[in-house]
């Protein structure tokens, strides 16, 4: 195998970004590097987020995003700046070669053209032996399927929120 692996975990259900994370964990435990980059996340206050210090030097999570979602039917150019920076942060983070970069919520920002899939796939071309990227989010590009070594789809069957269970800190952020 020439080059690191590249997994995605899409689909409409819950458990993307948590998976990815826990890959990143289990690499820690080992000692080795996982950098989560969040693509459309600017929130501070997610559990993953607050762990960094603790996780440290092995963890790693930057954040490119607005606090605010976005409008996908009508992203602001902010939108476009933050996904761009967090490409080229992801560039420079390869080349620490990492046991895990995880690109969160980047197959979501494909999908709706806020990061340009070939920039991805461009991205991919050039992953270390020693890593593995890890892609979440809903609505997978089907290029970027079609260069993955293993793709896991989240299927929704139900949720609390159906019961309007608000999202509950430590489990949903």
């Amino acid at each position: 195998m020439a080059g690191g692996m590249v997994y995605i975990y899409t689909g409409e259900g819950e458990g993307k970004t948590t998976n990815a994370l826990g890959l990143a964990l289990r690499a820690v435990g080992h000692g080795y590097s996982a950098v989560i980059i969040q693509f459309m996340k600017g929130r501070k206050y997610i559990g993953e987020y607050k762990i960094k210090d603790r996780l440290a030097p092995e963890y790693e999570i930057h954040q490119f995003g607005r606090e605010e979602f976005i409008d996908f039917r009508n992203p602001v150019p902010l939108d476009y700046e933050l996904a761009g920076k967090g490409l080229e942060f992801a560039k420079e983070a390869l080349g620490k070669k990492p046991r895990i970069l995880v690109l969160d919520e980047i197959n979501l920002a494909a999908h709706f053209g806020i990061v340009k899939t070939e920039d991805i796939l461009k991205l991919l071309e050039d992953i270390p032996e020693e890593t593995t990227v890890i892609l979440t989010g809903r609505r997978a590009p089907e290029e970027l399927v079609e260069r993955a070594d293993l793709v896991t789809e989240m299927k929704f069957v139900k949720h609390p929120f159906e019961k309007k269970v608000p999202a509950r800190e430590g489990l949903e952020y």
